[in-house]
């Protein structure tokens, strides 16, 4: 009798979950898979249920008006799961819809019979409990089997309510870490503005008076832009008092490589910059009340993930009123001094190995934790 392949089913929501998915089922050519994904995933070899943008929904207003598509999709993922009967559900992010399926599933009898003949729930990416809501790590042990978090430091807030848990690293840092940095003549002022529309809006203005306070003669500067604001960017820095270069977001990591001095909106930019200890500096403009609402919720000193990870305040962050053109400008130039350099790059150094865990990537010990699998008996 042949060994009975692996069947996974898994779901991915968004697109940074169709990228590790798709990697993880590379990692896993012996498995069988079925299930939810982008056309990353598709690219592997899964055959989506339906189109992965029928979940990429965010916000309360956007959940409400396409709550009939969602709840069509749930119970199609649910009926799909009870047919296939795989061996483990690995659902990935998107965590209001994989509670919606993984609670269906429970509540079932035909769930019920599955899970009693050996079906699983792994889940990757651990909720921000110790940024807010950290009642959401007692929820996550009872719909979850097996939690794959990105840091160390997650574990014991899910492990201490009996979620077994796994650091697997951040999976950005899959071929950032340890990515050669290359040598220019010219110092490189790259400029962050953002993904979103409106803190690029935002943001815009302030990178305008800060350019003009720096000036043209010793700097060049570049906007690395995704689709949907290279035209606000470009329309904007036409006005601008010096000449600015615009970028396509795919090639940030060749540009990255050799910037001087970046001056970054936060988010996930932020800790690839990092990754590669580019030195940084952090704005953001935030609305007062949004200010107000965030501090009054979540529990945490700094934005920028490298600045958590550590401990401490490696990249200067400027957030809300702080964030004005002298007080960027007077970070930027302590950054000229050779030795603020040196230091800020020594420190970053020292969160490489929370990033990656000894030179495996993510999807590889996600992959090699799920050969540990045995097929169920159903």
């Amino acid at each position: 009798m042949q060994n009975k392949k692996l069947k996974i089913f898994i779901i991915a929501g968004e697109v940074s979950g169709d990228v590790l998915g798709a990697r993880i089922m590379r990692e896993l050519p012996d498995a069988e898979f079925v299930g939810v994904g982008g056309e990353n995933m598709a690219c592997a070899g899964l055959k989506p249920l339906f189109p992965i943008s029928d979940l990429a929904v965010m916000g309360a207003i956007e959940v409400l008006a396409h709550a009939r598509t969602l709840t069509k999709r749930i119970k199609q993922t649910v009926h799909a799961i009870i047919n296939e009967k795989p061996d483990v559900v690995l659902t990935i992010d998107s965590p209001g819809f994989a509670h919606s399926v993984i609670s269906q599933i429970r509540k079932s009898s035909a769930g019920r019979d599955l899970i009693a003949h050996g079906l699983r729930f792994h889940h990757v990416v651990a909720p921000q409990v110790w940024a807010w809501r950290p009642g959401r790590a007692k929820k996550y042990a009872r719909d979850f089997d097996k939690l794959y978090a990105f840091f160390d430091f997650e574990v014991p807030y899910f492990t201490k309510y009996g979620l077994e848990t796994v650091a697997v690293g951040h999976p950005i840092s899959d071929g950032l870490i340890g990515k050669k940095l290359i040598k220019t003549s010219e110092k490189i002022v790259t400029i962050i503005p953002g993904s979103r529309m409106s803190e690029v809006k935002r943001l815009m203005p302030l990178f305008c008076d800060v350019v003009s306070g720096l000036g043209a003669d010793k700097y060049k500067y570049v906007i690395p832009v995704v689709e949907t604001t290279r035209e606000y960017v470009t329309k904007c820095v036409r006005d601008w008092p010096v000449s600015v270069e615009i970028l396509d977001s795919s090639a940030r990591y060749d540009l990255y490589a050799k910037t001087y001095t970046a001056i970054a909106a936060s988010g996930t930019v932020t800790a690839e910059l990092a990754m590669l200890h580019i030195p940084t500096i952090v704005v953001y403009k935030m609305n007062p009340i949004t200010i107000w609402l965030a501090r009054r919720v979540i529990n945490i000193r700094w934005v920028s993930l490298v600045n958590i990870l550590l401990g401490r305040g490696v990249y200067p962050e400027l957030l809300g009123a702080d964030a004005t053109s002298e007080k960027v400008i007077a970070e930027f130039k302590k950054l000229t001094n050779v030795s603020a350099r040196t230091k800020m790059a020594h420190d970053l150094a020292a969160a490489d190995n929370m990033w990656s865990r000894n030179g495996n990537t993510p999807a590889r010990i996600i992959a090699d934790d799920l050969r540990l699998l045995k097929p169920n008996t159903k």
